[in-house]
């Protein structure tokens, strides 16, 4: 399995609220998607970061849902391209 966590640096800081209202929004796009196991949303305490934290079936399957049009899409939504990074989870409890 893979974990893949993105990130978005707000530019302007996001209250619990403002961000549950933008993810709740955008979750059903992800409901039965290939190889997406579990999805989690995150805001950092802060409110300057947020994104998800992804554990995918197969680096494959993730790398099929972070195609440049996605990445283009979440940057205007987000004010900020996502960084995206891949791990390998050899053990889930």
């Amino acid at each position: 399995m893979i974990i893949v966590m993105v990130t978005f640096k707000l530019p302007v800081a996001w209250s619990v609220e403002e961000a549950s209202k933008v993810f709740e929004a955008t979750a059903p796009k992800y409901l039965g998607r290939k190889g997406l196991i579990r999805k989690h949303y995150y805001l950092t305490e802060g409110g300057d970061r947020a994104g998800g934290i992804y554990l995918w079936r197969s680096r494959s399957d993730a790398e099929a849902c972070y195609t440049r049009e996605w990445q283009a899409m979440v940057t205007e939504k987000y004010g900020a391209p996502p960084e995206i990074q891949y791990m390998i989870c050899p053990v889930t409890v």
